[in-house]
């Protein structure tokens, strides 16, 4: 199964970036999404090393939920 989860910029040197998530970071790699589109403290959705997408921290926090209660469900 594969997952993509929400996690903040920390660090950022474009195509790169550190990103966090429940106090584990990542390096992740921006090449999907345009430069001018993304700072620190922005979140993005993260799929196998890879930001897919910029969200709001709404949307972040919604997910995190989503994803914590199919944890506590025994479904991850």
């Amino acid at each position: 199964m594969c997952i993509a989860v929400p996690m903040r910029i920390v660090e950022l040197d474009y195509p790169m970036a550190v990103c966090e998530a429940k106090g584990v970071r990542r390096e992740v790699n921006l090449m999907l999404i345009e430069e001018d589109r993304v700072r620190v403290g922005d979140y993005v959705v993260v799929h196998v090393g890879t930001a897919i997408e910029v969200i709001d921290e709404r949307e972040a926090e919604e997910l995190w939920k989503l994803l914590d209660e199919l944890a506590e469900a025994g479904g991850a």
